[in-house]
């Protein structure tokens, strides 16, 4: 995780769960001379609904107002996980084994970088996901993006 994303993900977090929302991740993605800042919310057990995003929405953009973390242009996006849902952290990938998961990494793992398999849990600082019949430790400083696959049974 980067140190602009480190200190977004600090900044927000506090402010998310005082509103009783987790703060589910944070994405930040740096588009020339616009941005997008992206804040996953979510709450149990009845989900995330979109008065909930513009109410988190409110309070963050105060937020990053009066503290300024941002220098060049951004746009503010509160968002509920939805469906495929992006996993961000270790506990998350070991709460959702079982499910199949879509991952990317940020460099090559035994020459390839894009996996979809069934995600078999976490040991230690990797990721375990089974593609096929082979099972693949990919560590977690290398993810650059991972999603569940929605089921529709």
């Amino acid at each position: 995780m980067s140190s602009k994303l480190e200190q977004l993900q600090a900044l927000v977090a506090p402010v998310v769960e005082a509103l009783g929302y987790q703060c589910w991740g944070v994405e930040f993605l740096s588009q020339g001379r616009h941005s997008l800042l992206r804040i996953y919310i979510d709450k149990q057990p009845d989900g995330v609904l979109i008065e909930d995003c513009e109410i988190v929405s409110r309070q963050i953009s105060g937020v990053l107002d009066v503290e300024d973390p941002i220098s060049a242009e951004y746009t503010l996006e509160v968002s509920s996980p939805g469906m495929d849902r992006p996993l961000f952290t270790l506990e998350q990938f070991a709460t959702h084994a079982g499910e199949q998961v879509k991952i990317k990494l940020r460099s090559p793992f035994e020459g390839r970088r894009n996996f979809q398999g069934l995600l078999r849990g976490v040991e230690e600082q990797d990721v375990v996901v089974q593609v096929d019949d082979h099972e693949f430790l990919l560590p977690i400083d290398m993810i650059d993006k991972a999603n569940i696959i929605p089921r529709f049974d």
